[in-house]
């Protein structure tokens, strides 16, 4: 009676595509979803890299006043468009560097702590330099994953409070002055 049972059961096939259905879902969604992350990521740090980009133009032709820390991060997330809350998640650093010595920036991005109350320009270099010389210039912008739990978002360096970061750097000689 039983062995009747298992083998009526064995032969039957309704419901097959929906077994198969249960099992390769996931595996469709994750895809889906990290694709998707990832798109957006890419997007952020190429708009990120845009605006740095400009700013760093503007800066680099020379202006008879240059701009100040926060007149630069502010061309910087105003050519961004698409960080939410920009100026409240990007740090920038701009100094120059020894042509002869070589001194690069350092090898960790300076990004804000979100949790902190200290003003974050205090812990950062920033000099416009002067005619001719040459000058690095590193952005870091951070940004919350919209699925933070999936496999792509779990894999990406968290550098507090579930943001990630998004860092640009970019070098450049300042123009001669008339």
């Amino acid at each position: 009676m039983l062995r009747g049972l298992f083998k009526r059961f064995r032969r039957e096939r309704k419901g097959a595509a929906t077994v198969e259905f249960v099992i390769l879902l996931p595996a469709y969604l994750t895809v889906l979803i990290a694709s998707y992350e990832a798109g957006i990521m890419m997007v952020r740090h190429a708009m990120l890299e845009r605006g740095v980009d400009l700013a760093v133009r503007s800066l680099r032709l020379g202006t008879p006043q240059p701009p100040t820390f926060e007149e630069f991060k502010t061309s910087v997330c105003d050519n961004t468009m698409i960080i939410a809350n920009c100026n409240e998640v990007v740090q920038v650093e701009l100094r120059p560097v020894s042509t002869t010595a070589w001194n690069p920036l350092s090898a960790g991005a300076n990004c804000i702590d979100v949790n902190s109350t200290i003003d974050p320009i205090d812990q950062t270099e920033f000099s416009v330099g002067v005619n001719n010389e040459l000058m690095m210039v590193r952005v870091c912008g951070l940004y919350q994953p919209l699925f933070p739990t999936t496999t792509f978002g779990m894999e990406m360096p968290d550098v507090g409070s579930g943001h990630y970061a998004l860092v640009v750097t970019s070098a450049f000689v300042n123009e001669p002055s008339q």
